[in-house]
């Protein structure tokens, strides 16, 4: 394959914030679920072991009273300026990919403004005003979309360092009233990037975003809560699990192997697929579509890192933190090496599908 540019977007650092609460499914025994405006009538045991044989969620993890999101994110930007060794006021832009923005504790109000980039610029106290903060609200996909971005500005020359953050505080905007809520969690993570001169491919080599808004735009989106009794205004995440199942399942192979082929690489150079963890099985049969788009019959054992057990779904948080496990050894079984090829890969509210390749 031959290089466009010899200017190369390099993840030199990575870091993340785990909350310490721990939410297992016995914590929603004593949920009131409803279903179609009644209170769901099945024994609350049954209905935990059945959302958990279906996502393979186990357990999830919720931020303390007294945070929001900038303060999980600036903790996890401090730990990949570390990891990367990077003086703060070097860094060129700050990408904060979130959905909710900064939401309190039993207020259901999303704070936005000024932008959350520009919060963690204030906390981390850089000065340097060439330091560009803003913020990407792209559903689930948005850290994989702020990676594409970085990688924009790396290779147009005008940024040499560039950190995208991914965070986000589900807990705060769930429905304690629709099932759906046990899948949703909390989380940070943050990656810089750097440019890197090189004659061979590395970094990001190739990438390939979608958005399906006009028939499956409603997929995902904000409502009232499940309970028909519950009249304060507030609005939900709320999703039509079985049709975004079918769309996922359906679609994302589809942009996977665009960008697979960009790269000018076969799906057996894959040696790692970092993919948003959504639901264990809709993962699985993800990778399963996308082997059989190559007329491959089965997935390479150890392919795909999986933290959905534990950490459910934290949105735009799980594939760098997924991405900083692994490179810190945290991931039983899997670890990257020099040379190797990985894919990032996601979906979510849009509908956005996104996915790029990665030389590390």
């Amino acid at each position: 394959m031959s290089n466009k540019t010899i200017l190369h977007s390099v993840i030199t650092g990575t870091g993340s914030y785990i909350p310490e609460n721990i939410i297992s499914g016995d914590s929603f025994l004593n949920a009131t679920f409803y279903d179609n405006g009644l209170p769901l009538n099945k024994d609350m045991a049954d209905v935990i072991s059945k959302f958990t044989e279906i996502t393979e969620i186990e357990e999830r993890r919720y931020v303390d009273p007294d945070i929001v999101n900038s303060d999980i994110a600036t903790i996890a930007a401090r730990r990949a300026l570390e990891d990367a060794d990077v003086d703060k006021e070097t860094l060129d832009h700050i990408i904060f990919c979130h959905n909710f923005g900064d939401v309190r504790l039993g207020s259901n109000r999303m704070d936005i403004l000024p932008a959350l980039a520009a919060k963690v610029k204030q906390a981390l106290s850089i000065e340097n005003p060439d330091c560009v903060a803003y913020d990407i609200i792209f559903g689930c996909p948005g850290w994989v979309q702020g990676a594409i971005q970085a990688n924009y500005l790396i290779q147009s020359g005008d940024a040499k360092k560039v950190m995208v953050i991914g965070a986000e505080t589900l807990s705060r905007i769930i429905d304690a009233h629709d099932r759906d809520s046990m899948i949703f969690s909390d989380g940070a993570a943050a990656v810089i990037f750097e440019a890197r001169e090189s004659e061979q491919d590395l970094g990001i080599i190739a990438h390939k975003t979608q958005t399906f808004a006009v028939n499956y735009g409603s997929l995902l989106i904000m409502g009232k809560s499940n309970n028909p009794a519950e009249t304060n205004g507030n609005a939900y995440l709320k999703m039509n699990g079985r049709k975004l199942y079918e769309f996922a399942v359906t679609n994302v192979p589809q942009v996977v192997k665009k960008a697979i082929d960009k790269a000018g690489i076969s799906i057996t150079d894959i040696k790692t697929v970092f993919i948003h963890q959504a639901n264990g099985k809709m993962d699985n049969a993800i990778m399963k579509r996308l082997f059989k788009l190559y007329d491959l019959d089965t997935v390479p054992e150890n392919l795909v890192p999986m933290t959905i057990s534990w950490l459910g779904n934290s949105s735009v948080a799980t594939i760098p933190t997924l991405l900083d496990l692994v490179l810190k050894g945290q991931v039983k079984g899997y670890k990257v090496k020099k040379g190797e090829y990985a894919v990032f890969a996601s979906v979510g509210a849009g509908m956005h599908i996104n996915a790029f390749v990665y030389r590390f």
